[in-house]
Parts: structure tokens; sequence; C-alpha cells
């Protein structure tokens, strides 16, 4: 258990799961975790935002992480690309990133293009499920949360699960100070 909140098997709630979060764990494939490890718990998505959904809940900051979407432009190219760090440190947008997906400029991607690429809704965006292309970038103190909250793709919901398994997401990339 996690502060207050009341998990289930996440493939028994596929309701509380955005659609690309849900075929994601149907072909879940991540070695040594197996898909009964990812549960889920509906939340009031009024305090979805991490600072008042760990209030609310009683969830550490520490054992919660934020997922957010990052567009890097060279030329007329942009790149995508998710950063999942914990909810006590920020992503290193303009330094580790940029220079990872080789942009020029790198900045949170608008939020409307996070909703559109994703699928997903802004404030409960997850590295599960996202685009097959796009590299998952984990800071390296998320995988040594166990369990780790982490959005589950709709503002109602959060996925809690071993942070190691983030680690073995397709495209999923562990740096260490990806955050500061």
């Amino acid at each position: 258990m996690i502060g207050t909140l009341r998990l289930e098997p996440a493939r028994d709630r596929s309701d509380l799961l955005a659609p690309p979060v849900a075929a994601a764990l149907e072909k879940w494939s991540v070695p040594d975790v197996d898909v009964s490890e990812v549960k889920v718990a509906e939340i009031d998505p009024e305090l979805a935002d991490t600072a008042a959904f760990c209030e609310r809940y009683g969830v550490g900051l520490a054992e919660s992480a934020n997922c957010v979407i990052v567009a890097g432009k060279r030329g007329s190219e942009v790149r995508y690309a998710a950063c999942v760090v914990l909810a006590t440190t920020r992503a290193d947008i303009n330094g580790v990133v940029r220079r990872r997906i080789n942009a020029r400029k790198a900045s949170f991607a608008p939020m409307e293009t996070a909703i559109s690429e994703t699928g997903m809704e802004y404030g409960g965006i997850t590295p599960i499920g996202l685009p097959a292309d796009w590299p998952i970038f984990i800071d390296s103190r998320v995988v040594e949360v166990d369990p780790v909250v982490v959005g589950a793709g709709l503002r109602r919901a959060k996925i809690a699960l071993p942070g190691r398994a983030l680690a073995g997401l397709p495209n999923a990339e562990v740096i260490e100070g990806l955050a500061g």
C-alpha cells in the first residue's frame, strides 16, 4: 500500500487507463517484472497535479514520478522524448535532454501536442504506452523506488509499479543526472 491509495491490478481496471496505456499493458514484456506488479488507483482528477495528489493521498514526493514530454527542434524537424523524474527533482531539458535528442532547442511540448501525440490526458501522461519511436529518458533515481507512482494516462488515476519496470519499457534509457 502507498499512502491511502486503493490499488488494484491495472489490467483488471482498463477503465482507469488511457487506451494506449491499456494496450501496452496487454502486451507487457518487461524483463523481471510481471504485469501483476502494475497496480492502478482511482483518484480525484482535480488532485492529479503532483503536489495536491501527494498531500491528499499521503504519497511522498520521493515516491512519485512525473513524466514530461519534451519537443526538440533542429531546423524544421521536431523530435519528441519523454522524461521521467522524481517529483523532488526537475529534468534538465536544456542540457541533458537537448543533447540526447540532438536538438538545437528543447522545451516542454505544448499541451495540445502532448495530448494529441500520446493519446493521454495532460496531467496524467505516463511513460507506459507512448509512441514506439519516442525515447524515454528515466532518471536513475526513479528505478530505485519500489513502488513508484506515475500517471495512468488519465487524470483520474495513478499507476504504482516497481521503478525498475520503467527501465524495461521499449526505448527506455536510464540516465544518471537527468534531473537535478
